[in-house]
């Protein structure tokens, strides 16, 4: 069992302060959401908590219980228990689903080598859980797939790498009403087969959430978390918006 803890967390972009001393603190078990208004470095805080290379991290840390993963590699987080869901799935023309899988799941669990048959009686199984068509998994990686089908093959991931701490980045961006519902469907399942992940959801809106039990809402304006509460406050934002807290972060 393992929390996520962000401690002071500054990040700059191309020499530009873009998150401003964050703390954070998910611990094992909760579930966390994140929201803010465009603009207030949620990509930015996603993208750090990956590892890319791109942004710059000034001062603070990110661990994994007591991992300190800050210097780490992108691989080097994944084998920690660190996983991403990404608002935008790569498509990788050449690399099966399978093939992927295969790869990911030895690296999550530090073993040489899984079978192909392994891997796909796992995904079988896990894609009957989650009702979703099997014969995806010989396609290239996100290849010609829907944006549901990206969001939902990155769900699948999430159930067969079995992570410690998983950030699901926009997960319901560009997704139709039902599109929602089959993920939301899929992260409930996921959350009752592993109780002890430490999970952060990071969303512009309040409907994903209706499919998760949250724990604590953040908002985050300019780089700054500007409030913390209940799941409440996710309601507060969806039906008054950004705008008093954006007023109350610029005095």
């Amino acid at each position: 069992m393992s929390s996520l803890s962000i401690n002071n967390l500054s990040v700059q972009v191309e020499g530009k302060n873009i998150l401003k001393s964050i703390s954070l603190e998910v611990p094992a078990g909760e579930t966390h959401v994140l929201m803010g208004p465009n603009g207030s470095g949620k990509s930015t805080l996603s993208n750090v908590l990956l590892g890319n290379s791109q942004y710059e991290v000034t001062s603070g840390t990110i661990k994994i219980g007591d991992t300190d993963i800050t210097e780490m590699s992108v691989d080097e987080r994944a084998g920690a228990g660190l996983f991403l869901a990404f608002q935008h799935p790569e498509s990788i023309p050449g690399v099966s689903v399978t093939n992927f899988l295969r790869q990911a799941m030895a690296k999550r669990k530090n073993l040489d080598d899984f079978s192909v048959l392994e891997v796909r009686l796992a995904v079988m199984d896990w894609a009957s859980k989650l009702g979703m068509d099997t014969q995806f998994i010989d396609r290239y990686l996100n290849e010609g797939f829907s944006g549901g089908e990206k969001k939902r093959n990155e769900v699948l991931q999430m159930a067969l790498l079995e992570p410690e701490v998983t950030i699901l980045d926009e997960i319901d961006s560009g997704l139709d009403i039902d599109a929602v519902a089959a993920v939301g469907e899929g992260l409930k399942i996921i959350r009752e087969q592993n109780p002890s992940m430490a999970l952060l959801c990071i969303t512009h809106y309040q409907r994903i959430l209706d499919y998760m039990k949250v724990d604590r809402v953040h908002i985050l304006v300019d780089g700054v978390i500007v409030k913390s509460g209940g799941p409440e406050l996710a309601e507060e934002i969806e039906n008054e918006g950004f705008d008093t807290l954006k007023e109350s972060a610029a005095s």
